[in-house]
């Protein structure tokens, strides 16, 4: 009897410090230990969050639901495309290309998830655990087949409005939630690609993935941190939420060590920006906090039991924060940011890419699952924008070749199949593509 009431009281302890641990974590305690992000580097977040919002608005120039911080500050004039469900017919969340030439940006944004339409509901749900190879890693089975959808209809224009620009613009990929995976696994494919859109270096490539879902394997999170940043609003529920859907409770009592040993275990994709606004047992908001770094380990695996886990989901909610965090970051820094100094903009980027570098190599020294250091990876693009007789060509045969090939046909090249039915990635033939 006495060994039975033991064995109570120590499993009531037990249950209870867990009870305790969870019911008490905030969404701030994932990014207690990273550094702060600069106001520069921030910059273009709250103005990507406006782009995202006229995804909604069905006229630029009569809006029905602008932002109460000043307006979209959009010009309608530069909306390039916009489609809608009638037109993308259940493949793909609606989106616009906008041609921003003040910031020499050609922007694709899509937005997320409606939860009045299947149709998205279907994107979400077409995945299981190991479904999706692709790049020596895992991805989200229906968020690829969707960004696959968008290339092979929007590819051209987006290769046409690069060279006509003048091959100095960037693209940037941008989405909320839903959005935000398909934005994600657009950014992936371009880079595996450039050549289908004129030979665009890597380092004019960009991806800014709001309130973003799981969507690839911790190594293809961390090696693709240089193109993709995720943003994130203090205890927003969807980054923490296990993909598939099945396995989120199973997810609460799996040890993290385990976890990073799945290789196809699904993340937040890239270079992490927290907002932090609310801190432990303290009523109201705090000026906002932007916390930036590229974690392996500690990537938001805990859910966060909060009231405001939907809320901060909300990519209006999230356009205002990072605004009042934008105009935080300025006046810390004694004025209004524009653009960096060209020494302080090149230490940060050298920063950047140092911090890049870590995080493989600590992805390597945890024995995450086929991740590789940087100098084991392919050479990338890490110079500064070129001039456009510096940009490179694609040849002759290899656009000849391109031509008459599809995205489908682009990422299915990447892998062959065993006799059990494994997906195996080609290295020689991922090496060819990415020399295109």
């Amino acid at each position: 009897m006495s060994f039975c009431c033991g064995a109570e009281c120590v499993f009531v302890l037990g249950f209870s410090r867990w009870a305790w641990k969870r019911c008490t974590y905030i969404g701030s305690y994932d990014s207690a230990t990273w550094p702060v992000a600069t106001a520069a580097e921030f910059s273009p977040i709250p103005r990507i969050c406006r782009i995202i919002l006229a995804v909604y608005e069905p006229d630029l120039r009569n809006p029905i639901f602008p932002p109460s911080n000043g307006g979209y500050r959009l010009n309608p004039d530069w909306v390039v495309k916009r489609v809608t469900y009638s037109e993308t017919l259940g493949n793909s969340p609606p989106y616009i290309i906008y041609l921003d030439h003040d910031e020499k940006e050609i922007v694709l944004a899509v937005r997320g998830l409606n939860l009045r339409r299947e149709s998205d509901y279907k994107v979400l749900l077409d995945n299981k655990l190991g479904m999706q190879m692709f790049d020596g890693g895992y991805v989200h089975h229906g968020l690829l087949k969707s960004a696959v959808w968008v290339l092979n209809r929007e590819s051209e224009t987006l290769r046409r409005l690069w060279v006509e620009n003048g091959r100095c613009y960037r693209i940037i990929f941008a989405g909320h939630s839903l959005g935000s995976g398909v934005a994600a696994l657009l950014a992936v494919v371009v880079v595996n690609h450039r050549d289908k859109l004129g030979g665009i270096p890597r380092s004019l490539v960009k991806c800014y993935a709001v309130a973003p879902a799981r969507c690839m394997s911790l190594n293809l999170a961390v090696k693709y941190a240089d193109v993709i940043n995720s943003v994130i609003l203090q205890d927003d529920f969807l980054p923490r939420t296990a993909t598939p859907l099945e396995d989120i409770f199973k997810d609460t009592f799996i040890p993290e060590d385990r976890k990073l040993r799945d290789p196809r275990r699904l993340y937040a994709p890239g270079r992490m920006y927290h907002i932090v606004e609310r801190k432990f047992c303290r009523c109201g908001r705090y000026p906002p906090e932007v916390r930036t770094a590229i974690p392996v380990e500690g990537r938001f695996e805990h859910i966060v039991l909060s009231c405001n886990a939907t809320s901060d989901h909300a990519i209006a909610w999230i356009e205002k924060e990072a605004e009042r965090a934008f105009k935080v970051m300025e006046e810390s820094s004694g004025g209004t940011v524009t653009t960096a100094p060209h020494r302080q903009k090149l230490e940060r980027l050298q920063t950047l890419e140092k911090e890049h570098k870590d995080a493989l190599e600590r992805a390597v020294t945890l024995h995450i699952p086929y991740a590789v250091a940087l100098n084991e990876e392919e050479p990338g693009d890490v110079e500064a924008i070129p001039s456009s007789d510096e940009t490179v060509q694609p040849s002759e045969a290899s656009r000849s070749r391109l031509e008459n090939s599809n995205w489908n046909h682009l990422v299915e090249k990447l892998f062959t199949k065993t006799e059990s039915g494994n997906l195996i990635l080609i290295r020689k033939e991922a090496d060819q593509l990415s020399l295109l």
